[in-house]
């Protein structure tokens, strides 16, 4: 029963962390869907506009984290961590899914182990405008060795 309360608890926060999203871009158009289906449907619906963008604000950061880690299933919190590369670089997005593992809850941990995965999506100039109009990037967006250095370590401290 306990964990039954858990994974509602886990859904109605990643439908609360998607509707977020889907509320900065301005899409609407989920209120007639039944609430068990509505994360997803939001997830869906916000997938494209995300990858559309040339830049997204800052205000987006932390929402498409939140969503991208209480996303339950670890094949779409891509939908949420890849718009999220493009736009503020690998290294940032790495370093606060680390700090997910740090500091979260078993829940937000398990999803930043999901979503880790997904912030190694390979960039491409043609996938997304965010990339840059030269089809370069600035390298530094994307340099992570010290920070998947310190994803391991933690990995380590909390298997012990």
């Amino acid at each position: 029963m306990a964990e039954e309360a858990h994974n509602e608890a886990d859904a109605r926060s990643f439908l609360s962390c998607a509707a977020e999203v889907a509320r900065l871009l301005d899409l609407r158009n989920a209120a007639d869907v039944p609430e068990a289906r509505r994360a997803r449907h939001l997830a869906h619906a916000v997938r494209k506009p995300l990858l559309e963008r040339p830049h997204l604000p800052e205000e987006f950061f932390a929402p498409l984290m939140a969503a991208a880690v209480y996303d339950p299933d670890p094949s779409f919190c891509r939908w949420f961590v890849e718009p999220a590369v493009y736009a503020f670089g690998r290294r940032r997005v790495m370093t606060a899914l680390l700090n997910y593992l740090r500091t979260g809850t078993d829940s937000e941990q398990a999803g930043a182990k999901r979503a880790w995965y997904c912030a190694h999506v390979p960039l491409r100039a043609d996938r997304s405008p965010a990339y840059a109009p030269s089809g370069n990037r600035d390298p530094v967006l994307d340099e992570t060795r010290d920070v998947v250095g310190e994803w391991r370590v933690t990995l380590r401290r909390s298997a012990m």
